[in-house]
């Protein structure tokens, strides 16, 4: 995440890792006051044993897009509110990204910060068939934990 501000929301996604038996960590580093730091977490990310990045931030939200310019794996990025315009200059700075630097990019907030779970589940599950049985248990259940 962007900033420690931003903790409150993005933890809302706990409940479905944990659903999911995905193991997450939550760090704060902004691209615009840590850049060195974020990039080398983002180019040591597949190193360090992740299979998939998220980025949550609000305002210019250049997070999702710095740490695709610096990995080879699938970044998802998560537009938080703030700002003069309440995360629509979020959802277009992750959105807007460069042919060849992709960044999946889901909804502004709370509904974002849980689409990104089940989405990184679904990422996981290409190769893990006990997650795939999973998301079918909570597609199940509609979808909601």
């Amino acid at each position: 995440m962007g900033s420690e501000s931003d903790r409150e929301v993005v933890e809302k996604s706990k409940i479905y890792f944990d659903f999911f038996g995905i193991d997450v960590d939550y760090i704060v580093s902004s691209a615009h006051r840590n850049p060195d730091k974020t990039g080398k977490l983002a180019a040591d990310a597949r190193a360090n044993g992740y299979s998939v990045v998220i980025c949550a931030a609000g305002m210019a939200a250049h997070l999702a897009g710095v740490c695709a310019s610096h990995t080879d794996l699938p970044v998802i990025g998560v537009p938080l509110k703030g700002g003069i315009l309440d995360g629509v200059d979020a959802l277009l700075s992750t959105v807007q990204m460069p042919s060849g630097i992709p960044v999946a990019t889901m909804a502004v907030g709370k509904a974002g910060v849980i689409n990104s779970a089940v989405y990184c589940a679904k990422i996981i599950s290409l190769q893990d068939s006990e997650l795939t049985i999973r998301l079918a248990e909570f597609k199940s259940k509609g979808s909601k934990l």
